[in-house]
């Protein structure tokens, strides 16, 4: 079937938040003793932040009646950082405009809280570019479950099998892959060498490479 759609995750994608993530996380965990080592970090990329702290909370034997309070904390100063201190990531016009060209449609789909999502998008002024968006917050499951790309397909009023996800967790990439679309991913520079990217249709190291040919290849 022929691709007609494209939906973008946004954290470490669209936006260079990731580390921000990582600050307010590591932060948090810190009041109860734990510290988590990058892999351990990045083993977990793409939960949401009650999935996140419930995996980290179980690990280290932490009581779990502080993770409600705990993630609030996480996503607020998340919500900060990322205000402040979030950029875009390489390419994020180039490929808003290369896909709206094409006569796409575009949509955004996340796993973060949409009161984050839609501060983001201000800040990257993408808006106009989106016909859907969709946050995996209030759903019964997060990535690496697909039913936030199969919302955001569902909004965007399209079939599954027409859509692109371009996705950097790896989360999302299965996520992605058991709503039966398409998936490019674009890992972090630290984790591009890993094995684990094969099970994508494309890893690219920037969206500033995805070209006509490119798309042609999907």
């Amino acid at each position: 079937m022929k691709l007609s759609t494209v939906i973008f995750d946004m954290d470490g994608l669209l936006i260079d938040s990731e580390p921000l993530w990582q600050e307010a996380g590591s932060s948090v965990l810190l009041q109860y003793g734990i510290t988590l080592s990058e892999a351990e970090y990045h083993s977990t990329t793409g939960l949401r932040t009650p999935e996140w702290l419930d995996h980290w909370f179980t690990h280290f034997q932490v009581d779990q009646q502080h993770a409600s309070s705990a993630s609030s904390i996480v996503e607020q100063s998340a919500h900060d950082f990322i205000l402040e201190k979030g950029i875009a990531m390489p390419g994020v016009q180039y490929i808003m405009d290369f896909f709206k060209e094409q006569g796409f449609r575009i949509g955004l789909a996340s796993s973060s809280p949409m009161h984050l999502i839609k501060m983001v998008i201000d800040k990257l002024k993408i808006g106009p570019y989106l016909s859907a968006v969709t946050s995996a917050e209030k759903l019964p499951f997060g990535k690496p479950h697909p039913q936030v790309f199969l919302d955001c397909a569902e909004l965007l009023q399209v079939r599954p099998t027409t859509c692109i996800v371009f996705e950097d967790s790896f989360n999302g990439l299965i996520a992605a892959k058991s709503a039966r679309m398409k998936c490019v991913v674009v890992p972090a520079p630290e984790l591009q060498h890993q094995s684990r990217w094969d099970a994508a249709d494309l890893k690219l190291s920037s969206l500033e490479q995805f070209d006509q040919a490119t798309l042609l290849s999907l």
